[in-house]
């Protein structure tokens, strides 16, 4: 096969559609190995590649072979066709199913054919259906066949897109094809007999739909975003755009080619951009992007298929969305060179001055976003400069206070920077840089005590008006002519006293170590030192006072009661003593018996155990039961030494075999001590307090049931009794009622002839009534009240005003009523009354007053 292009036939590719033949590239065609071959002709599709520009070329090859001649012998002729040619035999008819002869006379089937594809264009516009070729068989002749295709697009949906003649095998479309809907078929044709017995094998048939270009480009995204850092170099890659073509994308109907059309603004150049026609890769072109001056770029970007072709291709457009990223490329510069602030000394967190800085990069970015650092001028580290995070100013903050006395100005020079350092190549501004005077005013400070906490040490129980020590405080305002006054603050045992004017403490009471206000040996007491300056001010000062103890406290025996048999035995009583004191005016104590009352020895004896313990036991060889007092005498080691005679109250009881106190001699040795008569006292006061209260409560409350008065018997009051009904029976039908005992009478006789003191308890009482005052027609402010008050007085002492307080009996109503028609009633007032009077009568009479004063204004 032969292929001219351009190029000279230069980097041709040929490939073709049968594994049993290949191409060189010079075009020669060769068998790839040893094959029959199974017909007279043979048809292959070679399809020429160039690997340059990607360019396809199809053409078919038919084959024809002569019968007897050796495969490796035999010449074949070959032509070329157009693209798209059905290639058929002579009359467009194929036989796949070729018979031959052999050399005894017998029938053997060969190899079945492979039938080349067919190739069908998409979008035909017919008319339909279009025949495409035509199979038949050589037994055709001999028997009658029916022929068949089985397959996708013929019994298998999509339904009858290809149809046979089933007589003469003619195989026909039956619709325009779309290659993008589906590309190829894979249809087999059967051939059989009458009787629907196979007469050939199925033959496959390859039906390829050939595109046309009719899609356009369609982008994966109408709007692509991207983003480029300014100041790129050329050639620095943006974004990248993709167009999709459902055409077929080995043929220039699918290769699709982009360009730039427009770029929006065209500043600094019309060409900033451009685009890789294949890939859709977007790169910078030109050098000059500046975020300060252009922050986003619009590109519209068309794709066009055919390769680009805009005469024959079909184009479609996107839109790029280019933002021009901000790099630091604009250092911070403060606004003026110098800054000036003032702050009170001792005070902190105060904002002295704010830097202000101006920064052309994006703001509240990590670019624009400035750092603030004191250079000089601050080696205590008074001072730190904090950003605001919204305008982006400095603020100069004391984070330690200053003192006027020591600085009375600071002279800082400041630097600023950004989060992000500086771009390549870019330098820091001599405007980054500024200096800042703070100047510190003086307030007046509180005096001090330079040793706070003072601690001193002396012996308790020292004499009143003894001199401990000077407890003076300094005031820090040396440039001021204060003076400092002392008094006290805390004093809890009220134990001392200070000079006012030098701060000489004294004693007021005598020390005593032992006092619930000592803690761990030490007395705390707080001054107050205070100046006379304008507003005053003053400090504290805390005084401990260390007391050394002296033998002040005489011990005390412990315990105070035991218990013991009233004959000698292992049973003693373990005795100790308790001192106030420390170390060493305590222990060991010296357990002794007085010598007076001579009983005491007699009876008693005390045995030493070690330097805190004795025991006492019974010297005679039987005791009475009873309650003894034992005196004791206990001596410390104090020097001097300190004794105490201490009273032990000892039972003596009969015991058992044990050592063990019986009941019955406990119970007889026992006596009243001070708190079991404290105990029984108590009982005995609250039992009378509950009986005194509830004889009070009794009185009460009969107080209280005789003040009640009924209005009527208690058996006809139904307040607090509890009414049983009878049973109702069949209902009102079984039942013979008078009504007439329920109707309202005419007249009122039968009251006023009733015997006195009988009456229906819903009838108003007969008797005299009482005078209700009259009310002034015209009435004065002050008598209103009086009228008021006269009037509730009368109506509280008339029996014949309702309600009587009474079981009320509801009347049969009747056919009609004694009382006349309300319908004639209607106000006496007038729309000219005058209540404007209402406004003098006082508070409670405000909201009648608003209601009806006022005038027609309301």
């Amino acid at each position: 096969v032969k292929f001219n292009n351009c190029a000279g036939n230069k980097g041709v590719r040929y490939e073709t559609n049968s594994l049993d033949f290949k191409v060189r590239a010079d075009g020669t065609m060769y068998a790839a190995h040893q094959l029959q071959m199974p017909s007279k002709q043979l048809i292959l599709m070679v399809t020429a590649w160039d690997l340059q520009t990607l360019g396809r070329w199809e053409a078919i090859v038919r084959f024809l072979v002569a019968e007897k001649s050796q495969h490796n012998g035999h010449k074949a002729k070959g032509r070329k066709a157009m693209p798209g040619e059905l290639v058929q035999q002579q009359s467009d008819t194929l036989l796949p199913w070729r018979q031959h002869q052999s050399a005894n006379g017998l029938r053997r089937q060969k190899r079945d054919w492979v039938i080349p594809p067919i190739n069908v264009p998409e979008n035909s516009r017919g008319p339909f259906p279009q025949q495409l070729v035509r199979i038949r068989s050589d037994k055709d002749k001999e028997i009658h066949i029916r022929y068949s295709i089985t397959g996708v697009g013929a019994d298998q949906p999509p339904m009858e897109v290809f149809s046979i003649d089933p007589v003469s095998g003619r195989m026909y479309v039956t619709r325009p094809m779309d290659r993008e809907e589906r590309a190829s078929y894979h249809l087999r044709a059967h051939a059989v007999d009458m009787n629907g017995n196979k007469v050939e094998n199925p033959i496959d048939l390859y039906i390829y739909v050939i595109d046309m270009n009719d899609n356009r480009p369609e982008f994966i995204n109408q709007v692509y975003n991207g983003s480029v850092d300014e100041g790129s170099k050329p050639g620095t890659y943006v974004m990248t755009v993709t167009a999709n073509d459902a055409d077929d994308s080995t043929t220039a109907n699918g290769m699709v080619r982009y360009r730039i059309v427009t770029q929006t603004p065209q500043s600094p150049s019309q060409n900033m951009f451009t685009i890789n026609s294949e890939t859709g890769d977007i790169v910078t072109v030109a050098a000059g992007l500046d975020r300060e001056k252009v922050q986003q770029y619009i590109v519209i970007v068309q794709a066009t298929d055919m390769e680009g072709n805009l005469n024959y291709g079909l184009s479609n457009t996107a839109t790029a969305i280019i933002t021009v990223t901000d790099v630091n490329d604009n250092p911070p510069e403060f606004t003026t060179s110098t800054y000036s602030g003032e702050v009170p000394e001792n005070r902190v967190e105060v904002v002295v001055a704010n830097l202000t800085v101006m920064d052309r990069d994006q703001p509240h970015s990590p670019n624009w976003n400035a750092i603030y650092r004191i250079i000089s001028g601050d080696p205590s580290g008074h001072f730190t400069i904090r950003t605001d995070p919204i305008t982006n100013e400095g603020m100069v903050t004391v984070v330690k206070a200053v003192d006027y006395e020591m600085n009375r100005a600071f002279m800082l020079t400041v630097m600023v920077s950004n989060q992000s350092p500086l771009a390549s190549g870019i330098q820091m501004s001599f405007q980054s840089t500024a200096g800042v005077t703070i100047s510190v005013t003086d307030v007046n400070e509180a005096p001090y005590f330079p040793t706070n906490h003072k601690l001193i040490r002396l012996e308790e129980g020292v004499p009143t008006g003894t001199v401990l020590t000077t407890f003076s405080a300094v005031d820090p305002d040396r440039f001021m002519q204060q003076a400092v006054r002392y008094s006290k603050l805390s004093d809890p045992a009220n134990w001392l006293n200070i000079n006012a004017t030098n701060g000489q403490i004294t004693t007021a009471a005598v020390l005593d170590r032992e006092s619930d206000y000592i803690k761990n040996n030490v007395y705390e007491a707080t001054f107050l030192a205070a100046d006379n300056g304008i507003p005053p001010a003053s400090g504290t000062g805390t005084l401990q006072i260390y007391l050394i103890d002296i033998n002040d406290n005489a011990p005390e025996l412990l315990p105070k009661e035991a218990q013991i048999c009233e004959k000698p035995n292992l049973n003693v009583i373990n005795i100790t003593a308790a001192d106030a004191d420390i170390d060493p005016n305590v222990g060991p104590f010296v357990f002794e018996l007085p010598s007076v009352p001579s009983a005491v020895r007699k009876n008693w004896t005390i045995t030493r155990l070690n330097g805190d313990y004795a025991q006492l036991s019974l010297r005679i060889m039987y005791l009475e039961a009873g309650v003894y007092d034992v005196p004791i005498i206990v001596t410390d080691s104090g020097n001097p030494p300190l004794y105490n005679t201490s009273i032990i109250k000892v039972k003596v009881c009969p015991c058992d075999e044990n050592g063990d106190c019986t009941t019955i001699g406990a119970v007889a040795a026992a006596g009243l001590g001070t708190g079991a008569i404290i105990a029984i006292l108590i009982c005995i006061i609250i039992l009378l307090t509950m009986v005194l209260l509830f004889v009070v409560w009794m009185k009460r409350r009969e107080k209280e049931r005789h003040t009640k008065q009924l209005l009527i018997d208690p058996e006809d009051d139904v307040r607090d009794n509890i009414l049983k009904y009878d049973e109702e029976g069949g209902g009102e039908e079984d039942q013979d009622y008078d009504l007439s005992q329920l109707q309202q009478p005419e007249t009122m006789d039968h009251v006023l002839n009733k015997t006195p003191g009988v009456r229906r308890v819903d009838e108003r009482p007969i008797g005299a009534e009482p005078q209700y005052p009259v009310r002034p027609v015209i009435p004065h402010p002050g008598d209103i009240g009086d009228f008021i008050n006269e009037g509730l007085r009368a109506a509280d002492n008339d029996p014949t005003a309702p309600p009587y307080d009474s079981l009320l009996v509801f009347d049969y109503e009747g056919s009609g009523s004694t009382a006349g028609s309300v319908s004639s009633l209607n106000s006496s007032s007038s729309g000219d009354q005058d209540y404007d009077y209402l406004n003098d009568w006082g508070p409670r009479f405000k909201k009648l007053a608003d209601m009806y004063g006022g005038g027609e204004e309301d």
